[in-house]
């Protein structure tokens, strides 16, 4: 007589997903990905509106199913009022920790007509690996063009999505 075959532990799996969008304006910072960039304008918001850093909580945030970066940090709320968005993300990464989940891989794209982004991908890759604890390799980062269409490519404003695959064994 056989015994039946001990269950596997099978990971549990967690995919989020976040976009943003931030309008372009002369006289403000540039910052993505926690990288500031030499540009003649810079993204509108709240906070220090990082495109980038935002999509990643929205990301990590939803795939922890714990809201969104408006419930977390509202713009309503002038704590938040010039926020650097590295301590916000975080912050947000924080709770999604304390719910026992880790990350896999994280994959963004920052769309943009200019500045040109390919030589800051890897100081961006760098960045958002450090300020959630990551190596390198599991970041990626893309950029892209809106090939003069629609508000990215009118350069009136970025946008960035970002993929995340969360993990907690059970």
């Amino acid at each position: 007589m056989t015994s039946a075959p001990e269950p596997r532990k099978i990971p549990e799996l967690r995919i989020g997903a976040g976009q943003d969008c931030h309008r372009l304006e002369a006289g403000y910072p540039l910052i993505l990905g926690g990288v500031s960039i030499e540009f003649e304008s810079g993204l509108v918001g709240h906070s220090d509106a990082d495109v980038l850093l935002h999509a990643i909580t929205d990301a990590l945030l939803g795939a922890a199913g714990l809201g969104d970066i408006g419930e977390m940090f509202p713009n309503t709320d002038d704590r938040w009022k010039g926020a650097d968005s590295g301590k916000l993300l975080k912050a947000a990464f924080a709770e999604v920790q304390q719910a026992g989940w880790q990350i896999v891989n994280l994959d963004c794209t920052i769309s943009a007509e200019r500045p040109k982004l390919a030589s800051y991908k890897p100081q961006i890759r760098q960045s958002v690996a450090g300020l959630l604890d990551l190596e390198a390799q599991q970041v990626n980062i893309k950029a892209k063009t809106g090939e003069r269409v629609g508000p990215v490519g009118r350069q009136e404003a970025m946008t960035a999505d970002a993929v995340v695959l969360l993990t907690r064994t059970q």
